[in-house]
């Protein structure tokens, strides 16, 4: 059984970047993409300042978002980095297969990690990160760094719009049909 405890909520930030981001895309018609919440049970509640401070997650959650870009399903996941090295502890073995399965049937998977202190996003295409996991499975590195990463996938935020993601799917899109 996983417990959560509230002091974990690094992503809130960057998860409210990115829903922000959603809220204009949906605005402009150009995609509509949904939060997945992860359902919790609670076991602590701080009845005084009304918020749980302990609880555990009911399943696992595959992925932090789903929907759709004109017409294309869309998922992915958010990460946060305070460091040249990302851990591949970070993403979990079922979310890596849903996102697999999910692009069996023709939907494009990736994850945002946004590197914090140089304020920078990235853009992680699922059969790059299909590279390092293998690497790692295979005894290799448990982690990438951030020198491996592809430089054209490297993205900030534009006036207006937080996590501008939908440019690199645009980009991604494009070299899986060269």
């Amino acid at each position: 059984m996983a417990t959560w405890n509230s002091r974990g909520l690094r992503g809130s930030v960057l998860e409210e970047f990115i829903n922000r981001t959603n809220e204009k895309y949906l605005d402009s018609g150009l995609a509509l993409i949904q939060k997945i919440p992860t359902p919790i049970t609670p076991i602590k509640i701080d009845r005084e300042h009304r918020h749980i401070t302990l609880a555990y997650f009911e399943q696992k959650s595959t992925v932090d978002y789903i929907g759709a870009v004109q017409g294309i399903p869309v998922c992915f996941d958010a990460k946060e980095s305070a460091q040249d090295t990302f851990s591949l502890q970070n993403i979990h073995e079922h979310q890596v297969e849903f996102m697999k399965n999910f692009e069996k049937q023709k939907g494009i998977a990736f994850f945002l990690i946004y590197y914090t202190d140089k304020e920078l996003f990235y853009y992680l295409r699922l059969r790059e990160l299909l590279v390092f996991w293998e690497r790692a499975q295979n005894g290799g590195r448990k982690s990438f760094r951030f020198d491996e990463l592809k430089t054209d996938y490297f993205f900030s935020s534009k006036q207006g719009i937080f996590v501008p993601y939908l440019e690199m799917m645009q980009k991604d899109i494009l070299e899986r049909e060269a």
